[in-house]
């Protein structure tokens, strides 16, 4: 039986994303974002699978890059020097999506397959 560390590292990858989750959901709700817009939204990052049809290799590479976190933080950063709050929405969806990703354990994909990532195999 497995021993559970909940200091190891992919408890905390989980706690993380779960941080993530609940600081943009927040700031979400502090900037009066429209709630209709966000649950349209929410899983708009998950059409980056559609990459999977040009193979795993690329599908992985795409799903990847919209996966993390520079390019939601490079929107966020327009949409707050810019005054821009739908970009500001935008990067706050975003970043509710990976973080709620990690938090139920869903991680970056490898090369091998769609299963494959970098907290487990699912």
């Amino acid at each position: 039986m497995k021993q559970f560390n909940a200091l190891g590292p992919k408890f905390l990858l989980h706690l993380e994303g779960g941080t993530v989750l609940a600081g943009s959901v927040l700031l979400y709700s502090l900037q009066g974002g429209n709630w209709l817009l966000y649950a349209l939204l929410l899983l708009a990052p998950d059409l980056s699978m559609l990459g999977y049809l040009a193979g795993n290799k690329i599908g992985a590479s795409i799903y990847n890059l919209i996966h993390t976190y520079p390019l939601p933080a490079l929107l966020a950063a327009y949409g707050l020097l810019g005054h821009n709050a739908l970009a500001l929405a935008l990067a706050l969806i975003w970043s509710s999506h990976i973080g709620g990703d990690r938090l139920l354990g869903f991680g970056l994909k490898y090369p091998t397959e769609f299963k494959d990532t970098h907290l487990a195999h699912v």
